[in-house]
C-alpha cells in the first residue's frame, strides 16, 4: 500500500471520527432533553419563566436566549471597527515592519489569554468604572459582559483578519497604483473586497466565541433569571446558567439545562451556516 493510499485511509478515518463525535454529542444532548420537552412541551424555547421551586417547577429558556444573543450581538458591534481597524493597520499600513510584528506578537498573546483571567480583570476594574459612570448602581449587567466579550473577541478577529488581509497578491494592488489609484482607494477597491469573505468569516469565528463564552460572562452579568429590561439591566446567559446550576441540579431542572445546551450548539450551528452562506454569496 503506497503513501498517499495510506493517507487517503488516515484523513478518511479522521473524518468519520469527526463526524460521530458531533452525532454523539447531539444525541446525548437530545435524549437528556427530552424529559423537560415532555412536560413541559416546545414552548420550553419561549417561555421566560425559570422557577426551580420543588412542587411549582417551571422552566424556560427564552430570558438565557435574550441575554446570549443581546451580549453576543452587542460585544460583535463593539469589536467590529477595532478589530477591522487594527487589522488593517498591522495587515496593510505597517505590513511587514518591526512595529507591525510586535503589534501582532501583542495581539495573538490577548487571543491565547484564558476567560477566566478577563473575568477577574472586568470584576476587579472595569465593574468599579461601570459604577463610577454612572450606567449601573452595582456595575454588574449586560452592557458589562458584552464589553469584556468585546475586548476578548477583538484580538481573535483581528489575528485571523490580519492574516487574510496580507495574503491579498501585490500584483493587484501594483495594478491599482500604476492606473493612479491612492492609497486609500487600493485599500478600499482593491485590498478590502479581494479579502472580504475571509474578513467575515473571522467576524463569525469570533461571534462563535462569543456566544459560547462562560466565566468572564458569569462573574459580570449578574446572574439573573429574567429577560434583561435593558443592556445595563442583569440577566444570564445559556452557557453561564448552565455554569452556575450544573452542578446541583437533579430532575427536570437537570433536564432544563442539558435542553438549554442543546439548543446553544443549535444557535451556534445556525450562525455558522448563516455565515458560510453569506461567504459562498461574497466569495
Amino acid at each position: 500500500m503506497n503513501s498517499e493510499k495510506v493517507t487517503k485511509n488516515l484523513l478518511f478515518v479522521a473524518s468519520i471520527i469527526l463526524i460521530l463525535l458531533a452525532a454523539g454529542m447531539v444525541l446525548t444532548l437530545a435524549s437528556g432533553s427530552i424529559p423537560v420537552f415532555e412536560k413541559f412541551g416546545i414552548q420550553f424555547i419561549w417561555s421566560n419563566k425559570w422557577n426551580p421551586t420543588a412542587g411549582r417547577e417551571q422552566y424556560g429558556a427564552l430570558p438565557f436566549i435574550a441575554g446570549t444573543i443581546i451580549t453576543s450581538v452587542l460585544a460583535l458591534i463593539i469589536c467590529l471597527p477595532l478589530a477591522f481597524s487594527a487589522s488593517l493597520f498591522i495587515g496593510e499600513f505597517y505590513k511587514g515592519t518591526f512595529f507591525a510584528k510586535i503589534i501582532g506578537t501583542m495581539v495573538d498573546l490577548l487571543a491565547g489569554i484564558p476567560s477566566i483571567v478577563y473575568g477577574l480583570w472586568g470584576f476587579y476594574y472595569l465593574r468599579p468604572m461601570i459604577v463610577k459612570l454612572g450606567l449601573n448602581a452595582q456595575g454588574f449587567g449586560v452592557f458589562t459582559a458584552s464589553i469584556i466579550l468585546a475586548i476578548m473577541i477583538i484580538p481573535y478577529a483581528t489575528s485571523i483578519s490580519t492574516e487574510i488581509i496580507s495574503l491579498v497578491p501585490n500584483h493587484l494592488k501594483e495594478a491599482a497604483y500604476s492606473l493612479g489609484a491612492t492609497r486609500m482607494e487600493v485599500i478600499w477597491n482593491v485590498t478590502v473586497p479581494a479579502a472580504r469573505s475571509g474578513i467575515i468569516a473571522s467576524y463569525i469565528l469570533a461571534l462563535g466565541r462569543a456566544l459560547g463564552e462562560t466565566m468572564a460572562v458569569t462573574m459580570l452579568i449578574g446572574n439573573d433569571n429574567h429577560i434583561p429590561k435593558s443592556i445595563f439591566g442583569i440577566g444570564n446567559t445559556m452557557a453561564s446558567v448552565i455554569a452556575n446550576q450544573f452542578g446541583e441540579a437533579e430532575g427536570s431542572k437537570l433536564s432544563a439545562l442539558i435542553a438549554i445546551g442543546l439548543l446553544l450548539f443549535v444557535i451556534t450551528g445556525l450562525i455558522n451556516a448563516a455565515g458560510k452562506f453569506i461567504i459562498k454569496k461574497l466569495a
